[in-house]
């Protein structure tokens, strides 16, 4: 009798501990998914009433229902499972959230890297070294970033005879050829650099003997419509090439505008290919050409904002959010994501890529690592169409990704994955705009029809403001930009681009 008292009173309190184990667990998962504010209000009450009545009845089998052991045993292993679901549950909502909050706080200020450079073979081996020599700056490009290296640099008692010069190509020809020891480059230009012919081992062939960073305010801001689930809206996606982390400016690799129409769930994407030839849309100083011809992707050394403006001067369009992509840290996602698939047309097998000379695809489906996917994405040279064929393989590339993280299989690497997006994107969209539009999909789910085209032109060599010096471009089709800009207001006006011939 004692011992049947005495079991009793331990199954009570195992009954009590579990049951207060249950309640919390399911407390914090409730927690998460109503901060996170992505569920339609229909649902977020059924998964409510759901869970307490869960806990309820197992609050009620735990303490007071079962008598026996092995009763009490399966209800205690039930709640068991429920709880680490609830927290494996509730931990992924958390992450969800921390990622949304991510990629919606744009950061007030971008970050500009300057460096002093000298030649490998040079003497000057570090910063005291520099002190009596000769140092070439931009006299109309990286005023900010020059002046600041000059005034580091005699703060701490180094004196340099400085040389200005009207050009980056003028700089770099002065600088092999011995007239001055070191010069100032902005880290975003250097890919600028290794683009030009005669300079592209830069890397191999100098060194950084000094290096300062500055901030920049950052004028990016959403010029957000009325209602996000119902407006058409614009959004620039733009692929940066930073190499010092995603909050640097840096080449816009990637162009591309997504015209978004939700009550006809259709989505166009428009791609301007990098080299395109446009007049540039400054939206700051420090070197900025206003009004001067250049490849686009030299806007984006200027910040976002500037690349919008000028998309937005070709296609005579109104953007409305931006959409930055790190494109060096896509690699983390595609790994994160077990990599991607890509379907290489007929005719465009490539034998060796310029990223990984090992590296192949061939005809049909190839799997992609995350090292292979940015390979594929750069790659220009092996194609006789150049930046129209890159410019496509983005496409594939980012669309890869959508497909890998829209699929069940995204749960079992759920955490990693929510880390690699956090270093990879960063929006202007707000985060209530993202919960609104995740909410319509769950609540309408639209069956979203995905149409494409890309702006077009012919090859040349022309004169490129931000090198002062001729170089490739591609100068525009002005058929395919009234195109394109007839495509995306045919969306806007709910109709679709296919429509427009």
């Amino acid at each position: 009798m004692r011992k049947d008292k005495k079991q009793n009173k331990v199954g009570k309190v195992f009954g009590i501990i579990f049951s207060i184990i249950l309640l919390a667990t399911t407390m914090y998962l409730l927690f998460n998914i109503i901060k996170l504010n992505i569920l339609p209000s229909q649902l977020l009450f059924l998964v409510t009433i759901l869970f307490v009545l869960l806990d309820f009845i197992f609050i009620l089998l735990l303490c007071f229902a079962t008598k026996g052991i092995v009763s009490k045993l399966i209800c205690i292993i039930i709640s068991l499972v429920i709880s680490l679901g609830s927290c494996v549950g509730g931990y992924y909502m958390s992450k969800t959230g921390g990622l949304l909050s991510n990629i919606t706080n744009v950061a007030k200020h971008s970050k500009n890297t300057v460096s002093v450079v000298v030649k490998e073979s040079s003497d000057l081996k570090k910063k005291a070294d520099l002190a009596g020599h000769s140092i070439g700056t931009l006299a109309n490009i990286n005023t900010v970033g020059s002046k600041k290296v000059i005034k580091e640099l005699n703060n701490s008692g180094i004196q340099m005879e400085q040389k200005e010069y009207g050009s980056l190509t003028e700089m770099l020809e002065s600088f092999y050829s011995g007239e001055v020891d070191s010069i100032v480059i902005s880290e975003s230009s250097r890919s600028q650099i290794t683009d030009i012919d005669a300079y592209k081992d830069f890397d191999n062939n100098t060194r950084v003997v000094y290096q300062t960073s500055y901030k920049v305010e950052n004028t990016d801001k959403a010029n957000a419509v009325s209602n996000i689930t119902s407006t058409p809206f614009n959004v620039l996606i733009s692929g940066s090439d930073t190499r010092g982390g995603f909050d640097e400016n840096g080449r816009s690799d990637v162009i591309m505008v997504a015209t978004v129409n939700p009550k006809t769930g259709t989505i166009l994407l428009t791609s301007v290919p990098r080299d395109f030839y446009v007049t540039t849309a400054c939206d700051a100083g420090d070197g900025c050409m206003e009004g001067q011809l250049d490849k686009i992707t030299h806007t984006g050394i200027h910040g976002t904002n500037t690349t919008k403006r000028t998309v937005e001067k070709l296609l005579g369009i109104e953007i409305n959010y931006t959409f930055k992509v790190g494109f060096d840290t896509v690699t983390e996602l595609v790994d994160a994501v077990g990599g991607i698939d890509v379907n290489v047309a007929p005719g465009y097998a490539v034998d060796s890529f310029l990223m990984i000379p090992s590296f192949s695809v061939h005809e049909g489906v190839n799997h992609l690592n995350g090292e292979q996917a940015l390979a594929y994405a750069r790659e220009r040279y092996a194609y006789s169409e150049g930046d129209r064929q890159r410019t496509k393989n983005q496409q594939q590339v980012l669309m890869g990704i959508v497909d890998k993280i829209t699929s069940p299989a995204i749960v079992t690497n759920y955490a990693s994955i929510m880390d690699s997006m956090a270093n990879t994107f960063s929006t202007t969209m707000s985060n209530d705009e993202i919960s609104d539009l995740i909410k319509y999909q769950l609540n309408k789910n639209p069956k979203w029809k995905m149409e494409q085209y890309m702006v077009n032109g012919t090859g040349d060599t022309l004169m490129c403001a931000e090198l002062g010096d001729a170089a490739y471009v591609m100068v525009p089709d002005q058929g395919t930009v009234t195109t394109a800009k007839d495509k995306i207001n045919a969306v806007l006006a709910g109709k679709s681009a296919e429509d427009v011939e």
